[in-house]
């Protein structure tokens, strides 16, 4: 099977106890590993994927529990380095009452952001490989030329490139540092997952739809656009695709978005899709590869934490099986 590689941070979550009060405000926390690229390596072998986590952690107890949860769900965490030079990032969250979240990071600087150029230089793809990447680890220090680094090696090998910004701006000195960033690196994907409230901020367009149209640069093929509770759309250069999502009680969205894009790679890893088969796919199998990451996420968010409770690929199935079956639209 091909593997999928997530490079960038791993981090722990310190999840509330309480919810709908700010972050000054709570009292009690619960200890989860995360981190958007793990959490995406982590949902791609749940599901019964093939995934290694690309990844630099601290030499303490933090580094240790994230290294367990990874491999405990079937990651290969061979590339993750530790180093002494810094400490595991840490990051504190706070949920509003219907499950949105407030961060307060602590990364000045964390491990992942040592992760350099030459760290990364063996890693050999094969045909039918994927690579994900975010945008919290394109700030201005050695990681980002480990991530251009492995991505240049990606594209030279003609494997598909996967970009997630999930856009953390408290990690950056500004917003516009942030943006440039993100920028900068959506050329270099051929897909981008991006969320409404994203679009505006990464692209400085109003009008949604020229917004999206606007992110088709460089080698970028598909655009998977997510709306929260109004599901997500797949929309490449000659089609539009919608599929609503499920109709759930939403507990903590904490790394929903990874699961749905872990899911969506997980997808195409299982279908064999490549590159040049990207923008070929039928109706059906956009349909089908969006409810599988709508149930994915669905499933995440009626709980808390993020890798123990990813599913199973046969649990998303019985939800799909169970539930309603979300309306689609399709627009040629």
């Amino acid at each position: 099977m091909s593997i999928i590689y997530s490079i960038g941070e791993a981090l722990i979550d310190f999840i509330p106890k309480q919810k709908g009060v700010q972050l000054k405000e709570v009292t009690e926390f619960e200890r989860v590993p995360g981190g958007a690229p793990a959490n995406v390596a982590a949902a791609v072998a749940k599901l019964g994927g093939k995934s290694s986590f690309v990844s630099k952690l601290g030499i303490d107890a933090f580094g240790d529990v994230i290294i367990d949860a990874l491999s405990n769900a079937g990651v290969d965490t061979s590339k993750v380095l530790r180093t002494s030079k810094a400490n595991t990032g840490l990051a504190f969250v706070s949920l509003t009452k219907d499950g949105e979240r407030e961060f307060s990071f602590y990364r000045k600087p964390s491990a992942d952001m040592l992760l350099n150029e030459s760290e990364v230089a063996d890693i050999l793809f094969n045909e039918g490989d994927i690579l994900h990447f975010c945008s919290v680890d394109l700030i201005d220090a050695p990681v980002k030329g480990a991530h251009v680094k492995v991505i240049d090696n990606a594209l030279k090998e003609g494997v598909l490139v996967s970009f997630d910004p999930n856009v953390r701006l408290p990690l950056w000195e500004s917003a516009s540092d942030c943006k440039k960033a993100i920028l900068e690196f959506i050329p270099k994907t051929h897909i981008l997952k991006i969320s409404d409230d994203e679009l505006e901020f990464i692209t400085g367009i109003m009008d949604e739809k020229s917004a999206l149209e606007s992110l088709f640069v460089g080698n970028v093929e598909l655009v998977i656009y997510t709306m929260g509770k109004k599901g997500a759309r797949f929309i490449t250069q000659t089609k539009e695709v919608d599929v609503d999502a499920f109709n759930i009680s939403v507990e903590d969205t904490t790394g929903a978005g990874d699961s749905f894009i872990g899911a969506v790679l997980y997808m195409l890893q299982d279908k064999r899709i490549n590159r040049e088969m990207l923008s070929q796919l039928s109706n059906s199998e956009i349909v089908e590869i969006l409810t599988f990451a709508n149930a994915c996420a669905a499933i995440v968010s009626q709980k808390k934490g993020v890798i123990s409770i990813l599913p199973s690929k046969k649990e998303v199935e019985n939800m799909i099986e169970k539930r309603a079956k979300p309306a689609t639209k399709i627009h040629v």
